[in-house]
């Protein structure tokens, strides 16, 4: 593949991606909580028994850039907005961010400029593919828009052995996606958990347990949503007909198209919703639906008829990654920053401010220090019959992608 090749997204996966800019995955509220909590001495396991292959080659400056980390003590680092734990009194001060500069000297530029991948992807793409410094250090992209970035040639690779924190405590299914196998260019920031979630009140008290239940009950008729993301939508239906969505062929998508397309025909589906879900839910306008983890925290708190289910066959995951772009003037303060929060109690203090999914073992433990109810709560830190079900959903070719969106598109009327 030339560098440049697959650069342009393609009119159904641009389409997909305003969707999910305007009221979708990319749009979630993340849920800042105040915690601040002092930083331990951490004992680290033996890089060897990680499972994590050694990157080759790698000698600091993978794309052959000077590093100025020793000379220049700052790291430029992009984010998602309200995707860090923030002081309760000063909105402005970001207790973990801190922490690093105290504990390192070096000064984080932490801008909040992610909005959605594919906007982030347009505004840093002129200069990857002119083989120039895109100011950035280290940006925090979804599991897709990370697998085209490392697809192209443009993450620099990194160095194991400035990652002693992150090779010890990465948890096991993190470890290996097969968009960045051994974890050579990405770690995970948090995880994103696709479920179903019901109205107690709306449903009369019955339990929805299932896809097949939501696509087939007659007394959930018309008052059922799904997702307008293509890959949760799909990949929660997949799972309901046995289907892997890590390895599914492009009949098993064709099958789970038609299960939802008949869901629409036959009225059983109201609409495909982005995360605007949440407020029909609360209200009973809808019974059930497809949900995200990172929702149900909060509604669940606000609304005590809202349950959550996850499913016998499987729900979906994906992550947000920690990735530093080609060129980057800055990798081994990048590579210290990633390493930082692979510490268990500077995990837990992340958790506890976003009420995401941590990918650090060990998390709990802390966290039960600073917020036990967070730390109970399986859709912040999910416990191992949870974990047993979560399916990501695999990698798409471009043509995979183009095709797959263009044909999800038809159904949900986008």
């Amino acid at each position: 593949m030339e560098l440049h090749e697959g650069h342009e997204l393609s009119e159904p996966v641009r389409k997909a991606w305003e969707r999910s800019l305007t009221n979708g995955r990319a749009a979630l509220t993340r849920r800042s909580l105040l915690r601040t909590a002092g930083l331990g001495a951490l004992a680290v396991g033996a890089l060897t028994a990680c499972g994590i292959p050694a990157a080759e080659g790698n000698t600091g400056a993978a794309s052959g850039t000077e590093d100025d980390s020793a000379t220049d003590k700052t790291v430029n680092f992009c984010n998602w907005p309200l995707y860090i734990d923030v002081d309760d009194k000063d909105k402005n001060r970001r207790p973990t961010l801190d922490e690093f500069t105290k504990a390192t000297g070096i000064q984080v530029k932490y801008t909040e400029g992610v909005n959605d991948n594919v906007e982030f992807f347009g505004k840093i793409r002129p200069q990857l593919a002119a083989g120039q410094q895109t100011g950035y250090d280290l940006v925090v992209l979804t599991d897709w828009m990370a697998a085209r970035i490392i697809r192209l040639g443009w993450a620099e690779k990194l160095d194991p052995a400035r990652l002693p924190n992150a090779f010890a405590n990465l948890e096991q299914r993190f470890r290996s996606p097969d968009w960045d196998p051994g974890r050579a260019y990405s770690y995970p920031w948090a995880g994103v958990q696709t479920m179903i979630a019901y109205n107690r009140k709306a449903t009369g008290g019955k339990p929805v347990t299932s896809i097949t239940q939501l696509l087939t009950d007659p007394s959930l008729k018309g008052r059922v949503t799904f997702l307008s993301e293509m890959r949760d939508s799909i990949g929660l239906t997949l799972l309901d007909m046995g289907k892997r969505p890590e390895n599914f062929t492009a009949d098993d998508f064709d099958a789970a198209l038609a299960r939802l397309q008949k869901g629409v025909d036959s009225g059983q589906i109201r609409r495909f919703t982005g995360n605007d879900y949440g407020d029909e839910l609360a209200k009973g306008d809808i019974a059930a639906c497809a949900a995200w983890g990172g929702d149900l925290v909060q509604m669940r708190i606000d609304n005590p008829d809202i349950e959550y289910v996850i499913p016998e066959a499987g729900y979906i995951t994906a992550t947000d990654n920690m990735l530093v772009p080609r060129k980057a003037r800055h990798l081994r303060n990048a590579e210290a920053l990633i390493d930082w929060y692979y510490r268990p109690r500077v995990a837990a203090e992340l958790a506890a401010g976003i009420t995401f999914v941590p990918p650090v073992i060990g998390t709990k433990e802390e966290l039960e220090k600073i917020d036990k109810e967070a730390a109970a709560n399986p859709l912040i830190v999910p416990d191992a019959n949870m974990v047993a079900k979560g399916h990501p959903f695999r990698a798409l070719s471009e043509a995979e992608d183009t095709a797959f969106e263009g044909k999800f598109a038809k159904l949900i009327g986008a």
